[in-house]
């Protein structure tokens, strides 16, 4: 590609990822935006500090990822799963060992993009983000309990009227995101009716001043840092998971790819400047993500425009932002749950295999009782690399021919030879078989693991003990290659070692 070509690339590139749907970006931002508040001061309460800790944070984390990161039009700020990490340090240490945390979570994140960690996502199978994205939908879902529990039937009237806008209002018109005229019509009648009802104003003071630059006030020892990393690799881990799972759902929602390690390093860059504006740390949010998405926004814009509406609401608009009723912002969240949560997965449960189902079900299952999206997410890869090699092993075979005089005897091999499969392997020789020559042929197998080798040194060496001559052939280049490298059958005194165990 010439240079003025490569130029061209970059500025048509920019164009579509900032430009190329300004209306719908700049309504989805603030849509988002709106959303965010009453949001990012929960999140504050969850971890223990002032509402400006977590509404600044998602200002700062917003607008920075959305010229960082590597999936457009998704949208991170300050999280629960984030936040519920950093409870403990706060209240043992205090706020500023939160914000360095913060700063050294980011760096880490930036070390896990530059090192292109983002392929670990290729461990996570469809099963595990399927049952990660039901569990955050019924979460999502249940966050918003403690709101419709001891109200007046004025709240529950005000929430289905919301619902009703939100899922009516695109049959009259879509050029206005209906979350936004929910929110609109909401609040005036609130306004109009003087209606009793728990408005954003009652989740928490909201910040009048910018943030200001500052370094945490702590000191700077090895005894400080192994107070604070702890908490930055399971910040750093769980904010890297989140986000790059809920990249994979906006890049199946917008059919369009993302990068998975620019998004760590963004991750990065945007909780370490966070740490220093007196923020805490956080990732990409489904829930703001799939609103920004079904609003409209498919681009960088909107999660910069989601950044700064929020700063300038709290900081200019504070005062009518404040009168939001909750139940209005209920509504658009249980919107929020009901479109995230994938309904045909209940339906495939009789149609898939039972392992997948049951790798779903585990992931959904444990995210729910543990509260903790790492956790449940870990499991479900590890029950789904469990069933994998589970199910490649069975797929292996050994069959058996022998010479017309019985003296010689070939075995075939067949399928993937490892660890879950070796022990099959070893059952398929019958080492007390009087022969002359034994032949392994592996022409149709392939050789993985220290685990494989062991037991091909291990057949080798008993037939030998036995008097066979013992030939190995057919070997794939990948195969002989880990052999010779690892085995010992052909090296002096293996026999010696097989009779010694």
């Amino acid at each position: 590609m010439t240079l003025p070509s490569l130029d061209f690339e970059i500025l048509r590139r920019i164009r579509a990822e900032w430009f190329g749907n300004v209306r719908g970006d700049v309504l989805a931002g603030l849509v988002v935006a709106l959303a965010l508040i009453p949001e990012a001061i929960a999140f504050s309460i969850i971890a223990g500090v002032d509402p400006q800790v977590g509404l600044y944070a998602s200002f700062s984390i917003a607008v920075l990822i959305a010229f960082t990161g590597g999936r457009p039009g998704m949208i991170s700020a300050a999280t629960a799963a984030t936040a519920v990490l950093m409870v403990t340090l706060v209240r043992d240490h205090g706020l500023q060992y939160l914000l360095a945390a913060t700063v050294l979570a980011g760096l880490i994140q930036i070390g896990a993009g530059v090192l292109k960690l983002g392929f670990v996502m290729r461990f996570v199978s469809r099963s595990v983000l399927t049952g990660f994205v039901n569990a955050l939908a019924i979460l999502i879902f249940l966050a918003q309990i403690p709101e419709l529990i001891n109200v007046t039937w004025v709240t529950y009237a005000m929430v289905a009227g919301g619902l009703a806008i939100i899922y009516g209002f695109p049959y009259l018109t879509k050029a206005i995101p209906s979350p936004l005229v929910c929110i609109v019509v909401l609040t005036g009648l609130a306004m109009w009716l003087g209606m009793d009802v728990r408005t954003v104003s009652d989740m928490g003071e909201l910040p009048s001043t910018l943030p200001v630059f500052l370094i945490p006030d702590i000191p700077f020892n090895f005894e400080t840092l192994m107070i604070i990393l702890p908490y930055s690799l399971a910040v750093a881990m769980v904010g890297l998971l989140e986000s790059l799972l809920t990249a994979q759902i906006v890049d199946d929602l917008t059919d369009t790819p993302s990068d998975r390690n620019r998004e760590c390093i963004g991750q990065g860059i945007a909780n370490t400047a966070t740490g220093f504006i007196g923020g805490m740390a956080g990732c990409a949010m489904i829930g703001q993500s799939i609103i920004n998405i079904k609003s409209g926004g498919r681009g960088r814009l909107s999660t910069l425009m989601a950044g700064l509406f929020l700063l300038f609401m709290i900081l200019v608009l504070g005062e009518w932002v404040g009168l939001i009723p909750m139940p209005a912002l209920v509504a658009i969240m249980i919107m929020v749950s009901i479109g995230t949560f994938s309904w045909r997965s209940v339906k495939n449960l009789r149609d898939h295999p039972k392992s997948s189902s049951f790798v779903m079900i585990a992931t959904v299952v444990t995210v729910i009782f543990s509260h903790n999206l790492a956790i449940g997410v870990g499991v479900g890869v590890l029950l789904s690399g469990i069933f994998f090699a589970w199910r490649v092993s069975r797929n292996f075979a050994v069959s058996t021919l022998a010479s017309e005089d019985g003296r010689e005897r070939t075995y075939t091999v067949t399928g993937q030879l490892f660890f879950a499969s070796s022990e099959d392997f070893m059952k398929a020789f019958d080492f007390k078989e009087v022969l002359d020559k034994v032949t392994i042929d592996l022409s149709a197998a392939h050789i993985w693991d220290l685990s494989s080798v062991a037991a091909i040194d291990m057949a080798v060496l008993k037939f030998r003990r036995e008097g066979a001559e013992v030939e190995l052939k057919g070997m794939n280049t990948a195969s002989r290659t880990l052999v010779d490298r690892l085995g010992i059958h052909d090296k002096p005194g293996a026999l010696e070692r097989l009779m010694g165990h």
